[in-house]
């Protein structure tokens, strides 16, 4: 078995640990700048739903709910999923687009439906459904907890051996000067493994850079909005991502209703330096579009903002898997926002990678050397806004 390293303890980090683990790998370490679950993954809306349209994207999200559906059973914590559906509303334009879609998750399991504007309201009544030719929904699809789902799977994967080492800054890679990446190098000294996971999100790149590589990762900043529904019936039931208003929202605990933004500024955006607050002119922008769609959002009161950065690939996909001409890496960055949802998966495809196993769901897809090869991923039936 090979000596791991794995650079970040977030939830892909903190997965791949603990598939690791379970395959028997007991010299694993996981090295992080600050604490499990304490960076982007503690920012995450951490919705889980089954509706992409590429299909490896699908099968990661159709084996992660099985995993978080059955979370007490495989990590031995208490449940973090809750249950609350989902539906997906397209431009009229791209209905027959969805359609295909759904027709595709089916195929790779996905419990989803093609519903009207009718069956939309009936599910809703609250919602304003005119412009609605046809939605998706999945009545299985919920969300979750990206804190405490990193600290689950960190907290397991060190009951099977394996090491953690919080607050600890990797400086660089370390190489043995021909090309092969050997370990790391941390404010606490040198650490060497047969193979380094780099599961550092929007941190990837000045990472790449100390061993001479680069992928094209961009830092996006986001905002998110908790919203306090004051009525007695809920302004929204189901989760939604939503074309139409340019929004996503989903219930919280307690009656509110958590509310972001399809897209963000990128120009500038650091990730160690970034507002903490949303700006509330924003965010009542933001309102204003999902009450188009939810017209009780409008008399909601704002309790909260969250703010995080994504790390944008260009196909908005992820990178997962070795870097031409390194050896002894592995790479997870590029989530775009979808990260989440499949970490489960994810987390065990690295360790697949990582032991050279056969993949469960094949990731030969999402390799970081797609772009430069000229292969970026094109799903048959986009969307304008995928």
């Amino acid at each position: 078995m090979p000596e791991v390293i794995v650079v970040g303890a977030g939830v892909m980090g903190a997965s791949t640990a603990f598939h690791l683990a379970e395959r028997g790998v007991r010299s694993v370490t996981v090295v992080d700048a600050r604490h499990a679950g304490e960076g982007m993954s503690s920012r995450s809306s951490a919705l889980v739903r089954m509706h992409y349209t590429f299909e490896p994207e699908v099968r990661l999200a159709v084996d992660s709910l099985a995993f978080f559906r059955e979370w007490p059973e495989r990590v031995g914590r208490p449940p973090v999923f809750r249950e609350c559906g989902f539906v997906r509303v397209v431009p009229p334009g791209e209905a027959d687009l969805l359609r295909k879609n759904v027709e595709m998750q089916r195929a790779c399991g996905a419990e989803a439906e093609v519903i009207t504007a009718g069956d939309l309201l009936e599910l809703e009544p609250r919602w304003q459904v005119d412009d609605v030719v046809a939605a998706a929904y999945e009545p299985r699809a919920g969300y979750g907890d990206g804190a405490i789902v990193a600290g689950d799977f960190l907290s397991r994967a060190r009951e099977l051996g394996v090491a953690y080492r919080p607050g600890t800054p990797v400086r660089s890679l370390l190489t043995d000067g021909g090309g092969r990446v050997r370990g790391v190098r941390t404010g606490e000294g040198d650490l060497t493994a047969d193979l380094v996971v780099l599961a550092t999100g929007v941190w990837t790149r000045p990472l790449l850079a100390t061993v001479g590589a680069d992928l094209p990762i961009e830092a996006e900043y986001h905002e998110v909005a908790v919203l306090r529904d004051g009525a007695d019936v809920p302004a929204s039931r189901v989760a939604c991502i939503d074309s139409g208003t340019r929004t996503y929202f989903r219930p919280e605990p307690g009656g509110n209703l958590l509310l972001g933004d399809f897209i963000g500024p990128r120009a500038g955006i650091d990730p160690d330096d970034f507002p903490q607050s949303p700006r509330e002119e924003n965010v009542v922008e933001m309102v204003g579009r999902a009450a188009r769609r939810v017209p009780a959002l409008a008399e909601s009161g704002i309790t909260r903002g969250v703010t995080g950065i994504y790390d944008m690939s260009p196909d908005a996909r992820p990178m997962l898997g070795p870097v031409a001409g390194i050896e002894g890496l592995i790479v997870a960055a590029g989530f775009s926002g979808m990260g989440f949802k499949i970490c489960p998966a994810v987390g065990r495809a690295l360790s697949e990678l990582a032991l050279g196993e056969p993949q469960t769901v094949d990731v030969s897809a999402f390799s970081p050397d797609r772009f430069a090869e000229g292969r970026p991923i094109t799903p048959p039936y986009g969307y304008t806004d995928d």
